[in-house]
């Protein structure tokens, strides 16, 4: 059952009911669900679907092809070359009677090896033929996000301008993966739901790993760390489909995997060992479009000195506790409650947070109102009484207000202690110091279940609770 996805779904929807051919890329990172929103929303009205070979010749590919003529009653022998095949193709399209024939041609990035000419076939295809019918809808779709973007979206040959539509498939978010363990039948709580975002993050393939009857402990033991997990391997997996030399943008994570604010794009350079060029920032854009990263900017600052911070929630999880890969099969399950565990949670959520500024809006009835999100920090300095403070998220809003959020994961409600007061008031006082600004400043808490009252817990103006996040 398709949950969630109602953009996506429409587009798809009028693209049967346009007057004219359409032409879709699908892209996003893998087992985000792309062939599945295909194959669910147009099912049996597909024409023709092809799905290419991993890691296999042109030969094999035409192979391939031609048995999948076969499954939907085309009989053919394996055609000479893409341009023959696509010919095929047309003859079938010809004879049809049906009101549109819906292509589908997955993992487009396998098909296309070297020397194929397999896109010179499809650009002349496209371009040449389909395009000027009224009865097509061509989807295209690979799990390599980069080969998608340089190859089809970015195309600067005969694919140029020539898509009509483009989904690029994002991960979900709580409410979505809150819906998607209803459709399993999945009895969670909200906090294992959160706790199990922290560890997979939105994407939805992970999430249909989880057991019935299992405690969110078991599934994760399950899934990760038994001999014949899963997901033992996937992280190897996950970027070796999406890149190309996977291993210079694992080397770039890697890196940002070590530093919890993030880094510049020269400090990347430097610990990842590249070669300052426009690759880099090539590569960088591409892991921000797979959405590993996220590319920001520090209040104050310029864009040029923007940094890059790690994102993904699986990523994250897998450097904190598999990339050292643990013996015991009941790894979590005996970890739970560790200090490595709760600061790991203490982290996690945060990210979490700021993949959720939009239901923090919300829930602050601030949507309307034109916003800008930052972080920022700044250095000690004794001779203008300013002390050392980070702020990991501010919401600036144009009514000359500025949220400073404080981020805390916690089991119950969560206590503002004296120490704490302090460090809240400081981060505030350090940042009017340093930047002078004039707008009205408001310290938020975004945390689990809410705030308990106390003498300290009037500084904060608006409580966000893990509920308000799942909107």
């Amino acid at each position: 059952m398709l949950v969630a996805r109602e953009k996506e779904q429409q587009i798809l929807q009028e693209a049967m009911l346009s007057s004219q051919s359409q032409f879709i890329a699908i892209y996003g990172r893998r087992r985000v669900g792309k062939t599945f929103l295909v194959r669910e929303v147009y099912g049996k009205q597909l024409f023709f679907s092809h799905t290419g070979v991993a890691n296999q010749k042109t030969a094999v590919q035409l192979n391939a092809f031609a048995d999948s003529l076969n499954s939907y009653g085309m009989k053919y022998s394996t055609p000479a070359n893409w341009i023959d095949a696509f010919g095929i193709l047309k003859e079938e399209i010809d004879k049809s009677k049906e009101k549109k024939k819906i292509i589908f041609l997955d993992e487009l990035s396998w098909i296309d090896t070297a020397r194929s000419d397999f896109m010179a076939a499809l650009e002349f295809f496209w371009n040449g033929w389909a395009s000027g019918r009224k009865d097509i809808v061509l989807i295209v779709c690979a799990s390599s996000t980069s080969w998608m973007i340089n190859k089809v979206v970015h195309n600067r040959g005969g694919l140029h301008n020539r898509l009509t539509g483009q989904i690029h498939l994002k991960p979900f978010q709580l409410g979505d993966c809150e819906k998607l363990i209803k459709s399993y039948g999945l009895s969670m709580s909200r906090s294992d739901v959160l706790n199990c975002y922290m560890i997979m993050g939105g994407v939805p393939y992970y999430w249909s790993l989880l057991k019935k009857g299992y405690s969110l402990s078991q599934n994760i033991d399950t899934i990760f760390f038994a001999d014949d997990a899963p997901l033992k391997d996937e992280y190897k997996y996950l970027y070796y489909s999406l890149f190309k030399n996977p291993e210079v943008y694992m080397s770039i994570v890697n890196v940002l995997g070590k530093k919890k604010k993030g880094l510049t794009r020269q400090e990347i350079i430097d610990g990842a060992k590249l070669t300052n060029s426009g690759a880099v920032t090539k590569q960088l854009e591409e892991l921000e479009l797979c959405g590993f990263i996220r590319k920001y900017t520090e209040f104050g600052k310029k864009k040029k000195d923007a940094v890059y911070q790690l994102i993904d929630s699986f990523t994250l999880f897998y450097y904190a506790f598999m990339e050292k890969r643990p013996t015991d099969e009941h790894f979590w399950m005996n970890s739970i409650g560790t200090p490595k565990i709760n600061t790991w949670q203490g982290l996690a959520f945060e990210r979490i947070c700021m993949l959720h500024v939009a239901q923090i809006k919300k829930k602050m009835e601030i949507g309307g109102v034109l916003t800008e999100e930052y972080s920022w920090s700044c250095s000690e300095n004794e001779d203008e009484g300013i002390s050392g403070a980070q702020i990991d998220l501010l919401i600036y809003r144009k009514d000359q207000v500025i949220n400073i959020c404080e981020m805390k994961y916690s089991d119950g409600m969560y206590m503002i202690s004296k120490t704490e007061s302090v460090k809240i008031q400081n981060r505030v006082t350090a940042f009017r110091q340093s930047t002078k600004t004039r707008c009205a400043l408001h310290p938020i808490l975004v945390t689990t279940v809410g705030l308990k009252e106390n003498i300290y817990s009037g500084m904060i103006q608006a409580v966000i609770t893990m509920d308000d996040l799942f909107v």
